[in-house]
């Protein structure tokens, strides 16, 4: 358990770190083009999410999302006493890769974020993004699990309203930096309660289509 508990913190560690260094990198390069800013900022999430998933999946799982997490539990493919301390491992880890971020572009450590990301169209897109990154964890072969949730999210930065967190720890981790990725912290449970919504539309579409192929070497998510 030691092994995947730390598997599980640097993922998302690393995670989290890629997600808010890029936007910083991208929002200092790209002289207030958001959408430039944006691209950078979703190809090295995807880079990051395939190779994360791919280093790290065969000791945990490489979950990096509680929600992930959640399903597996309620599936019978974690054991219940092995939930707790992944939560607690993946929120240390992406709170861990914020404060990173701000040590290696000299920024103060110790911040919360301002940006505003609240309203039923994104809450709704949050919906979206998670259902579709759990469909692909419960029904997509584990060969192809790092490739497939890389390319939706990567998609979802672009045609959600929200930019597809899809992930409880990712804002968990994201309000702790007032950055182009952060997320102000009185709107982190609307993020979150979405994402548990949308967890559970996958459970259940997940029975309604049928038998498929599980994984549970998958996840991300994604800030």
């Amino acid at each position: 358990m030691t092994r995947k508990l730390l598997a599980e913190f640097c993922a998302s560690l690393l995670l989290l770190a890629v997600v808010i260094g890029s936007g910083v990198m991208a929002e200092r390069l790209a002289g207030g083009n958001l959408a430039i800013a944006l691209l950078a900022n979703t190809a090295a999430t995807m880079a990051a999410l395939y190779v994360l998933i791919e280093l790290f999946g065969p000791v945990s799982g490489a979950h990096m999302n509680p929600a992930v997490s959640l399903a597996m539990a309620l599936r019978g493919e974690l054991p219940w006493n092995a939930f707790a301390p992944y939560l607690l491992a993946q929120l240390a880890g992406a709170a861990c890769g914020a404060w990173l971020v701000h040590a290696m572009f000299d920024l103060p450590v110790l911040q919360w974020s301002q940006h505003a990301r609240h309203g039923g169209g994104q809450w709704l897109a949050e919906i979206v993004a998670t259902a579709g990154l759990l469909l692909i964890v419960l029904r997509a072969p584990s060969s192809r699990v790092a490739a497939l949730v890389a390319c939706w999210i990567g998609a979802g930065y672009w045609f959600t309203s929200s930019t597809a967190f899809a992930n409880p720890a990712a804002a968990f981790g994201r309000m702790f930096s007032d950055s182009f990725a952060g997320i102000a912290p009185a709107d982190v449970p609307g993020f979150v309660l979405a994402e548990l919504v949308g967890m559970a539309l996958a459970l259940g579409l997940h029975r309604a289509l049928g038998i498929g192929a599980a994984s549970t070497q998958a996840s991300g998510a994604r800030a």
